[in-house]
């Protein structure tokens, strides 16, 4: 059995608009109505395994894409340590240093919280789990897919930069490239594991 597996990070929140760090900050009114309006465009499977970041803006993204999800401990977005919540401005003028080197240095983490390099981790054994059900449930069903050809497909609601790691995790690269990836809110990146592992497909959007 492959596994089809789509990220999608959350809609845009206020506090991001406003450059602070997360603080499980929920959707306000504009996040929601960019949310729905993009449930056409992303287009996303009804009959997937359905999966989201604890946190209320991932969550409030799921409700208004009307997906049912459960919440994932390994989704949840990057831990910010003592800048959760602060805003970007004001980190850059107390400590620009360690500022700069968590924007550029895969293995610097903000005080307390979770470098890149960690994250890539994480998300990876997340993926691997994801593989490990498949081949326990192709273990019990090896009869019935002798016969014809089954693939899994997985929907998570998540943060941009757990698909920037996911990225970095499929293809095997060093961590040090995160800043070389952009992703936007409501963005999808599509993953898929065969025989040769986890590969990186574009995504093709209505």
């Amino acid at each position: 059995m492959d596994t089809r597996l789509l990220l999608v990070s959350h809609a845009a929140t206020a506090a991001q608009r406003a450059g602070r760090f997360p603080a499980d900050d929920p959707l306000d009114a504009r996040g929601r109505a960019e949310a729905e309006a993009a449930r056409a465009r992303l287009a996303l499977p009804a009959d997937a395994a359905m999966f989201t970041s604890p946190a209320s803006c991932a969550r409030d993204t799921a409700v208004a894409l009307g997906l049912s999800a459960t919440a994932a401990d390994a989704l949840a977005d990057i831990d910010y340590g003592k800048w959760r919540g602060q805003r970007l401005a004001d980190i850059a003028d107390e400590t620009p240093c360690e500022l700069a080197a968590w924007t550029r240095e895969a293995d610097a983490a903000p005080p307390g919280g979770e470098s890149f390099g960690q994250l890539v981790r994480r998300i990876g054994e997340w993926l691997d789990a994801q593989q490990a059900d498949v081949r326990s449930y192709n273990a019990v069903n090896e009869a019935g897919f002798a016969a014809s050809a089954h693939h899994r497909t997985i929907v998570a609601i998540t943060h941009m930069p757990l698909l920037r790691a996911a990225i970095v995790h499929a293809l095997g690269a060093s961590p040090a490239v995160f800043y070389r990836i952009e992703i936007a809110p409501l963005s999808i990146v599509e993953l898929r594991h065969s025989r040769r592992g986890w590969t990186w497909w574009p995504t093709a959007t209505t």
